[in-house]
């Protein structure tokens, strides 16, 4: 984390997110140890899309390295959707997985939404079914989505008590918008969700102790519409062309965020960088989810994994 006065505090997600793979791993271990469950994940990719075969490949990686069991079925990409349900099927009947993932996105003659629908609620460790967007909303213990329950350790590591906080969300997705508005609600902060009808979004932003950044558009927002001292939790992932005119002209990009991080750094507290911030918690959150629906399926009360 910096420590210059002068500009806001970098939130380290990337170490955060490595300790979290850690506590999850020792306590899969202890669950193991004394209810012999080892948790187990099972991804599912169809096609060849290159951006998913190297996510579906950290993702196994990193499983391995909790010590969990990793299933990973690699269809090809003229799979119907009859043998797609089909696996799904068999895989919610399997007791040594507890978590099921279908890698988006599908191809385009495959509906997503009944792939994602036919996960048992209790496996889908991506918190995407209607039943545990149903559990959220009312306060239900279910499975919650990765990257909002990624940024919700970030902001409870680094600012503690959340109660009584103007929270702004910037983007209204099922996957993080509406979710993070949940998780924030739980937390007794004041929430508001803003999107692209909103009117005078800077001026709404500015009200806001913590400013989270998921609207998908290249450095939006600007330093100007942060209020001094807040936290800024950045979720975009974009890229753009890269600032060396040659290598620009290669077609070579780099990757920001949502928000305009070196004018934001300059009035936030707080704030994550892109990349290193929330990233990397997507898929530490994965696991925990993997570990909690393992405890579940055995009436086991999960470990608590906070930092």
């Amino acid at each position: 984390m910096t420590a210059d006065p002068a500009r806001a505090t970098l939130i380290d997600g990337k170490a955060f997110a490595a300790g979290l793979v850690e506590r999850v791993a020792a306590a899969s271990a202890r669950l193991e140890a004394k209810h012999r469950i080892k948790p187990g994940l099972a991804v599912v990719i169809v096609g060849e899309d290159p951006a998913s075969q190297i996510y579906v490949r950290n993702k196994g990686e990193t499983t391995q390295r909790a010590g969990m069991r990793s299933d990973t079925h690699r269809l090809p990409d003229e799979t119907d959707q009859e043998t797609l349900l089909a696996l799904i099927a068999a895989l919610n009947a399997d007791k040594g997985i507890h978590g099921i993932l279908v890698q988006l996105p599908l191809p385009g003659h495959i509906d997503a939404s009944a792939v994602l629908g036919a996960i048992d609620p209790d496996k889908d460790v991506d918190g995407f079914h209607v039943v545990n967007a149903g559990r959220l909303a009312v306060g239900l213990p279910g499975l919650v989505p990765c990257t909002p329950l990624g940024c919700l350790m970030l902001l409870k590591a680094e600012l503690g008590e959340l109660s009584g906080l103007n929270a702004v969300i910037v983007g209204r997705s099922n996957i993080v918008g509406k979710p993070m508005a949940q998780l924030l609600l739980g937390e007794s902060c004041t929430v508001t969700i803003a999107h692209s009808r909103t009117r005078d979004l800077p001026a709404l932003c500015r009200t806001a102790d913590i400013l989270v950044a998921a609207v998908g558009r290249a450095e939006m927002i600007r330093g100007d519409w942060i209020k001094p001292g807040a936290t800024v939790i950045d979720v975009g992932i974009n890229r753009v062309p890269s600032r060396d005119p040659m290598k620009a002209a290669q077609g070579k990009t780099r990757v920001v965020g949502d928000v305009a991080f070196e004018e934001a750094a300059a009035a936030a507290g707080r704030i994550t960088p892109v990349p290193g911030g929330v990233g990397p918690m997507t898929i530490a959150c994965l696991l925990a989810n993997t570990y909690t629906a393992a405890c579940r399926s055995a009436g086991v009360e999960p470990d608590a994994l906070d930092a």
